[in-house]
C-alpha cells in the first residue's frame, strides 16, 4: 500500500508491530474488517430486551457500536490487542502434574465467608489506564515508522464491540459465557483496540473449542447466562456489585455470598483456564489492602481510606458507597454462614458490631443494606423488605 507517499508493505508493518506489542506486553496482536454487520440483530436484540439493565450508555449509540467507521470516520482496520492478567504469584500452590492450581485457591475463598472477594482482575493497577497508555504508546511508534495516520486508541471505553472485535481477528472464540476464550490462554484476559486508517490484512478467526461443556452456565449463582453466549447482565453478580448504582434486588443477595466486587466463577470453572497465564506486568500484581481481607476491616474504611487504597485501581470507580453496600451485603450472608454452622470460628458478635457502626450513613441505600444483614442471623430468615 501507499501512504504518505511512501510504499509500505502491509505484512511487514503488521509483523514489526506485533513486535512492539510483544515487548509492550501484549500477549497478541490480530486485524479484523470494519464490517460487522452481522452481529447487528444480535446486537438490537439485546438491548430489546433490556438484558444491558441500568447500562445506558450501552444503547446511547445506537448501532455505532457495530460499525466502527460510523464511530470513527476514516476506519478501515482495527488492530486488536489481548493482554493477559492473571496476576504473578510466587510459590502459588501446584497440581500434581506442576500446574499452577488457581482456579482451585480462588474456589476455596468462597467457603472463607466473612473474607471478601474481589475479582481477580481489580486486584492490581487499573486496567484502562495500562492497556490505554500501552496502546498509545504502540501507536506512537507505528507513526515513527511509517509517519501521521488516522486512529483512535479504545480499551473498554466506548461504544466498541470489543468481544466481536477480538473473535473475528483470531484472538479467541466466544465462550458460551459471551466471553473470548483461547486455547492458549483461556480467557484471563484484556482487551484493546485501535482503529485506523491503514488497510492491514485481517486475521483468520478461529474455531471454536466448547464442544457440549455448559460448565459456566451450570455454575452461574445467580443464572445470569440465560444459554449459550446469551447473558441477561441485570442478573450478573459482576453488574450488581460494580454497574448496579441502587439496592440490590433481594433474590440476588444470598446468592452474592462474599463476592463484593465482581464474580469469576464462570472463568473459574472453564477447563480452558488451566492455560491462563501470568502476566508479564507488575501492574497487575494484587495489591495490598484490597483482596484476601476480613469484611469488618473492609467495612471500617472511611471514604478517606477507600480512595486511598483504591487509588490507581478499577474498584475505586464504584465509590464509597456502593463498596459499603457491598460489603455490608457479604457481611450479612457471613452471619447466616456462621448461624448454620457456628463452629467456623468467626464472631457473630464482632460481625454485627461492625455493621451496626454504619446504620447511620448518610446514604439510604447503605443504611438498608445494613439493616438487612442484621436480620440474617438467623438461618432460614427472611430477607427484610426493601424501604
Amino acid at each position: 500500500m501507499t501512504f504518505n507517499g511512501a510504499q509500505i508493505d502491509p505484512h511487514q508493518l503488521l509483523a514489526q508491530i506485533r513486535k512492539w506489542a510483544g515487548e509492550s506486553g501484549f500477549s497478541q496482536i490480530g486485524v479484523a474488517g470494519v464490517d460487522l454487520s452481522s452481529a447487528e440483530p444480535g446486537l438490537t436484540q439485546w438491548l430489546a430486551q433490556g438484558f444491558h439493565g441500568s447500562m445506558d450508555y450501552m444503547a446511547a449509540h445506537g448501532l455505532k457500536r457495530a460499525r466502527p467507521a460510523e464511530l470513527v470516520p476514516g476506519t478501515v482496520s482495527v488492530i486488536t490487542a489481548r493482554m493477559d492478567y492473571l496476576p504473578r504469584v510466587q510459590g502459588a500452590p501446584t497440581d500434581a502434574a506442576g500446574a499452577s492450581d488457581w482456579q482451585r485457591v480462588e474456589f476455596d475463598r468462597l467457603n472463607c465467608p466473612a473474607e471478601g472477594i474481589v475479582s481477580v482482575y481489580a486486584r492490581g493497577r487499573d486496567y484502562h489506564k495500562v492497556l490505554r497508555t500501552r496502546l498509545q504508546q504502540l501507536q506512537t511508534r507505528m507513526a515513527h515508522a511509517i509517519g501521521p495516520f488516522g486512529h483512535r486508541v479504545f480499551t473498554d471505553s466506548a461504544p466498541v464491540l470489543e468481544a466481536e472485535l477480538a473473535a473475528r481477528s483470531g484472538q479467541g472464540w466466544r465462550g458460551k459465557h459471551t466471553l473470548v476464550l483461547s486455547r492458549e490462554g483461556g480467557s484471563m484476559c484484556f482487551l484493546g483496540e485501535i482503529y485506523v486508517d491503514l488497510a492491514l490484512p485481517e486475521s483468520k478467526p478461529v474455531a471454536a473449542h466448547c464442544g457440549t461443556c455448559k460448565a459456566c452456565i451450570d455454575i452461574c449463582p445467580t443464572q445470569a447466562i440465560i444459554g449459550p453466549y446469551k447473558l441477561d447482565a441485570r442478573r450478573c453478580i459482576s453488574y450488581l456489585t460494580i454497574e448496579h448504582a441502587g439496592p440490590i434486588p433481594l433474590e440476588f443477595r444470598p446468592l452474592i455470598a462474599n463476592r463484593i466486587y465482581g464474580c469469576d466463577d464462570c472463568q473459574l470453572i472453564c477447563p480452558w483456564n488451566k492455560f491462563a497465564r501470568r502476566s508479564t506486568l507488575p501492574d497487575f500484581d494484587e495489591r495490598g489492602g484490597v483482596s484476601g481481607r476480613h469484611l469488618t476491616s473492609l467495612l471500617a474504611w472511611s471514604e478517606e481510606d477507600f480512595l486511598r487504597i483504591t487509588e490507581g485501581g478499577p474498584i475505586r470507580r464504584i465509590g464509597h458507597a456502593r463498596w459499603l453496600r457491598n460489603v455490608a451485603l457479604a457481611l450479612g450472608n457471613a452471619l447466616r454462614a456462621l448461624a448454620r454452622d457456628p463452629a467456623n470460628g468467626e464472631s457473630a458478635g464482632a460481625l454485627r458490631s461492625s455493621l451496626a457502626g454504619r446504620l447511620d450513613h448518610p446514604d439510604p441505600v447503605v443504611r438498608e443494606q445494613v439493616v438487612w444483614a442484621l436480620a440474617q442471623g438467623a438461618c432460614g430468615v427472611a430477607a427484610a423488605p426493601l424501604s
